[in-house]
């Protein structure tokens, strides 16, 4: 039987844990979108010493866990006398795979953008710079949209192994208060609701932003 009682106990617990982790989840999304952007800009540029990097820093997000990344931070970097708090690390972290996810579907944007739009902009008269700014860079980010849409849904996922980190997470407090007392159904039930209620807004909106966008604003 469903103890009602407890649930309204501990209700404003998971309300604090899921503040901090929207809040926490933004702040890497937003990073991770600069890093993105930046990596994709470098990759079609071709800059030659800079895209070896990209690359290599491409690969490795992309292929190690994200816990992995977090214990690396966390627990590794003070070996070397660099500490940082578990909220930086989880931000960090967030935006350390999130760029290289947000950084691919940015390039396959800048790539669907045919060659003759920007010597299109170059036969008006206007320089790489604004081409970039106001003919390439618009289609590419439309054309990226379901992509970009579907790594922030990722993201906002993956905010579940901050608790490995000790970061009071919606993650970590259903686990804690199992612990305290042993309401299984009930806390995992309350960890539901509160990931639904996060992640289904996203979903609808960008469900309703793809469609307005379409692919590169050319659809109906």
């Amino acid at each position: 039987m469903v103890d009602f009682a407890y649930i309204e106990r501990v209700l404003p617990l998971y309300e604090r844990a899921a503040v901090l982790t929207v809040q926490l989840g933004i702040e890497g999304i937003l990073l991770s979108i600069v890093i993105g952007l930046v990596c994709a800009l470098i990759l079609y540029e071709k800059i030659p010493v800079l895209r070896r990097f990209v690359m290599i820093y491409i690969e490795v997000s992309r292929n190690t866990p994200l816990l992995v990344q977090l214990f690396f931070m966390y627990y590794g970097l003070p070996k070397i006398g660099i500490v940082l708090t578990s909220e930086v690390c989880g931000v960090a972290g967030l935006a350390f795979l999130g760029g290289s996810y947000m950084a691919e579907a940015f390039r396959s944007g800048l790539d669907s953008v045919e060659n003759i739009q920007r010597e299109s902009a170059y036969s008006l008269g206007m320089n790489r710079m604004q081409a970039m700014r106001y003919i390439i860079l618009p289609q590419a980010v439309s054309t990226s949209i379901p992509a970009f849409l579907a790594n922030i849904i990722f993201l906002l996922k993956e905010t579940s192994v901050f608790s490995a980190i000790s970061l009071m997470d919606l993650m970590f407090t259903a686990k804690d208060l199992i612990g305290l007392y042993y309401k299984t159904t009930e806390s995992l039930a309350l960890l539901v609701v509160f990931y639904l209620m996060i992640l289904l807004p996203v979903s609808i909106v960008g469900a309703v932003v793809e469609r307005r966008v379409r692919y590169a604003g050319f659809g109906a």
